[in-house]
């Protein structure tokens, strides 16, 4: 078993807050600049961290970490069905040896709809781990997409922490009393600019869709005291008001703040505007700056 770090320096290089994004991990060459140019704003709006969706891998962190000096940069998360250890592990020594200390492997089992071979995730993940202990791929840099308590206890004893996703408040307080201080916990938090109610849940509703096919996050909102009747017609308004931050600008601090008060070390912020997935949303990431400050 491979210790968790034990100095913060993880907590200290991504900060208190950072972007979560599928778009700036586009992998058309066209977009490069594009790509270089939003992730050197995003550290002087003083985030600290930009974590990569749609199943990232190390090769997708570099035009960001290129483009920048100390933005950290993360994958949330690679599927451990999608890369294979030995393959992620040479990613991740590549861009080490380029960018030592900036790019931290978030890890996760994804879903049984998106992997053919989706079979005991547990174990499989436990297995994944061992191979990159092999291959040197350090405890103190790879971060795990956990939700369950025995994935989360996983992410305490075998990483530097967790990265869920689609968690409320009283998900975080729990997963904070399972890894204890030291580990990190980034929870990523879904962001609407929007102050009317209908209009804010209905661009959530659309987001949230697809993760209510997938019982991963179905069964962790069943967990944490939601029930079925709050997992229909796109989600309850008491469901969409945990998972989603919405309203003004004090009200969206407010929300982000519940969940450092939770527990979170750092907050990774997904802007949800009813845009394409491969979007920028670059003036929302100023607003939400703003906000911040």
């Amino acid at each position: 078993m491979t210790d968790s770090p034990a100095d913060g320096a993880l907590k200290r290089s991504v900060g208190r807050h950072g972007i979560w994004s599928a778009g700036l991990r586009s992998e058309d060459p066209a977009r490069r600049g594009e790509l270089a140019e939003a992730a050197a704003e995003l550290e002087q709006l003083g985030y600290g961290a930009v974590w990569l969706g749609g199943s990232s891998a190390a090769r997708h962190a570099l035009p960001l970490l290129e483009a920048t000096s100390t933005l950290a940069v993360g994958t949330s998360i690679q599927s451990i069905w999608q890369y294979d250890a030995a393959g992620s592990a040479a990613g991740f020594a590549e861009v080490e040896g380029a960018h030592p200390g900036r790019f931290v492997l978030g890890l996760g089992v994804s879903h049984a709809k998106f992997a053919e071979q989706y079979r005991r995730p547990y174990s499989a993940l436990v297995a994944y781990l061992d191979e990159l202990d092999e291959a040197g791929v350090p405890s103190d840099r790879r971060l795990l997409a956990a939700l369950g308590p025995r994935t989360l206890g996983l992410a305490r004893d075998r990483a530097a922490g967790s990265i869920p996703y689609l968690v409320t408040p009283e998900h975080t307080a729990r997963a904070r009393e399972i890894l204890g201080e030291v580990p990190l916990l980034a929870p990523e938090l879904k962001v609407i600019l929007e102050t009317d109610p209908g209009r804010a849940r209905t661009l959530a509703r659309g987001s949230l869709a697809i993760y209510l096919t997938l019982p991963n996050y179905t069964d962790n909102f069943l967990r944490h005291g939601f029930t079925e009747d709050d997992l229909l017609d796109g989600g309850s308004d008491r469901l969409i008001d945990a998972v989603f931050a919405w309203g003004d600008e004090a009200a969206i601090r407010k929300r982000i703040d519940t969940f450092v008060a939770a527990g979170a070390d750092h907050v990774a912020l997904q802007v949800v505007d009813g845009g394409s997935r491969e979007a920028l949303p670059r003036e929302a990431w100023r607003r939400i700056s703003s906000l911040l400050a």
